[in-house]
């Protein structure tokens, strides 16, 4: 049977799409050093991402862009960009693994799986795709908004975006359902 693994990242951050991937790998041509992308360096990621590309018996990347994310809310936009990666699988799997406590509607038999980025291959190599697809669209954006620092912190609201959103004001990127990006929004039309 195969099984299509399943993770989503850039559910925390204010700004950005949140990035899933499907992947079923092929079990005839394993991949040494996959894990949770979040234990991986930057250049292991990497590394893996056209190891998994090539190796895998299919993948695809879903995703929810920042207007589904505010009219959604988080959890819902995750769970669409989800069933988008599993639906845009060029093979249909048997059986679905999702990292996490809950399974998007999807038309194939599925599982959640706590922690399954770190026991589950299917879905490691899934991290890894989406973590690597989402970091690479963050760095452009730092081109493209200079000054708010989005290849060093991926949109994460670290203290030094905060400071940015608030002294260069909310993008078209920012996520205005989320507190902080609506507090920045609410002190620029005081000023």
């Amino acid at each position: 049977m195969l099984i299509a693994g399943v993770d989503e990242v850039g559910r925390g951050p204010l700004a950005g799409a949140v990035v899933t991937a499907a992947v079923i790998l092929d079990p005839n041509n394993p991949i040494e050093g996959l894990a949770d992308s979040k234990k991986l360096s930057e250049k292991r990621r990497e590394a893996l991402f056209p190891i998994i590309q090539e190796r895998a018996l299919a993948w695809a990347i879903g995703r929810a862009e920042v207007a589904e994310i505010d009219a959604l809310n988080i959890l819902h936009a995750t769970m669409l960009a989800m069933r988008r990666a599993v639906l845009r699988l060029p093979v249909a799997p048997g059986k679905v693994l999702i990292d996490g406590n809950r399974c998007p509607d999807i038309p194939y038999p599925a599982e959640a799986v706590v922690g399954g980025d770190a026991t589950v291959q299917e879905i490691a190599a899934a991290s890894i795709l989406a973590k690597v697809t989402r970091d690479r669209e963050m760095v452009a954006f730092d081109a493209q908004y200079p000054g708010y620092g989005f290849a060093g912190h991926k949109g994460y609201p670290t203290k030094s975006h905060i400071v940015a959103l608030h002294e260069l004001g909310v993008t078209d990127i920012h996520r205005r359902s989320f507190a902080p990006v609506a507090k920045a929004l609410a002190a620029q039309k005081r000023r």
